[in-house]
């Protein structure tokens, strides 16, 4: 018989707040993490705007040997890990760590360490690149830190289907507490990709906004929408058989209910112009969940602020839910905290499960222009007030992958 799973933990760190309740505080009061590029020399660039972690010092949270060890995207695991694992009292004591997974996701991992190492081996000789350079920069190592920190033995695995990353790791953590495989699974995402060779590589395929108003550079949904911004951070949640959850006496923020995902096979950038791909991955997330498309109230939609996306993901949400897509209301936080890559899902989640606390819609900031292609409810500029018991959140990828997540009111 198949487990119920609920959210029993959270944590995150972004560009509008390096915890869980200062994140939520910045979305509820539109704040927006955009601003100019502090972390390299960006003057020769045509993109001046990311959405970076802001007054960031590694050494308030590891000791030296570790922040030299650890690139920026396992840092920011790591602490995210760190307040989701508090959050959820989970130990020794009340959890078997042997059936403990940490499921994490990274669209490209240790970028910075990445290009760091390459410019050594080029400057000063091979000789001189960093015998941690391979543990540093692979994907894998966000969620083989997380487990090494705390010492949880079950299943260990790095999902990497770029910008639907995150949400691919919280669904197949769902999957694997459901059939029974783990108790507890840590899922999540984690990104640090805003360097020189990352903003580059976006920036001369033309998917970045070169807008130099930080209001008016992540504009999902919005007519005057031209590229996304970039972003970093990491966002982490505990995901928990429901009877191990009641055994130990845990709260229960959400349930999980649904998860599915699909392939384009279309093409290795662009979505899939009918929006069917995603369209399937939010049919099957229902049908997994058994809930019926007038059941669902908010969509946290993928919403990245380019002009395909956002018009494909209207297309999918009215291919998903038929008659009712126009009475779902649907909005995209990537204007608050710009674009995590491969930790927007999970980062989003967490956004999704506080909503429902608050039962309050989170505003798409800085809308001005609509758009009639993206004729949805996208609620602009100010939360609304309104009882969610069912939420989707969407995340599309480089690629053609297309994830769904159900989350249930618990």
């Amino acid at each position: 018989m198949d487990k119920r799973v609920v959210i029993t933990g959270m944590g995150a760190i972004t560009p509008i707040g390096n915890n869980v309740c200062k994140m939520w505080e910045g979305i509820k009061n539109k704040e927006c993490g955009i601003d100019n590029i502090s972390l390299f020399d960006n003057s020769n660039f045509k993109t001046s705007l990311a959405a970076e972690v802001k007054n960031y010092n590694p050494l308030d949270f590891f000791d030296v040997k570790q922040a030299k060890r650890f690139d920026r995207s396992s840092q920011f695991a790591i602490i995210a890990a760190r307040e989701a694992v508090i959050d959820s009292k989970i130990n020794v004591e009340n959890t078997n760590y042997d059936r403990v997974g940490v499921f994490v996701g990274t669209g490209i991992g240790g970028l910075r360490t990445i290009q760091e190492q390459c410019e050594i081996n080029y400057a000063k000789g091979n000789n001189r690149v960093s015998p941690m350079f391979i543990p540093m920069s692979i994907a894998n190592m966000p969620a083989g830190n997380i487990a090494i920190e705390f010492g949880f033995k079950g299943e260990s695995i790095s999902t990497v289907t770029a910008c639907a990353s995150s949400t691919h790791a919280i669904g197949e953590a769902y999957k694997t507490i459901k059939h029974g495989y783990e108790d507890v699974v840590i899922a999540g995402g984690t990104e640090a990709s805003i360097c020189s060779v990352g903003i580059a590589g976006f920036e001369n395929m033309k998917a970045l906004s070169t807008a130099k108003d930080k209001n008016r550079a992540s504009i999902p949904f919005d007519r005057e929408r031209s590229g996304f911004v970039m972003g970093e951070g990491a966002g982490m949640i505990v995901l928990e058989e429901l009877e191990h959850a009641k055994n130990r006496g845990a709260k229960m923020y959400a349930e999980v209910v649904g998860f599915g995902a699909t392939t384009d096979a279309y093409h290795i950038t662009s979505p899939c112009p009918d929006g069917e791909g995603g369209a399937k991955a939010m049919i099957r997330a229902l049908e997994d969940a058994r809930i019926k498309p007038e059941e669902v109230d908010y969509i946290n939609a993928h919403g990245t602020s380019t002009h395909l996306n956002d018009l494909t993901e209207t297309l999918a949400i009215k291919k998903a839910l038929g008659e009712f897509s126009n009475k779902v209301m649907v909005s995209s936080t990537k204007g608050n905290i710009g674009h995590l890559l491969g930790a927007a899902g999970a980062v989003e989640a967490i956004i999704c499960v506080k909503s429902m606390q608050d039962n309050l819609v989170p505003p798409t900031i800085n809308y001005k222009e609509k758009d009639d292609e993206c004729n949805l409810d996208i609620v602009p500029n100010e939360p609304r007030i309104a009882s969610l018991n069912i939420v989707l959140s969407n995340s599309l990828g480089f690629g053609g992958h297309n994830s769904c997540i159900v989350i249930k009111r618990y």
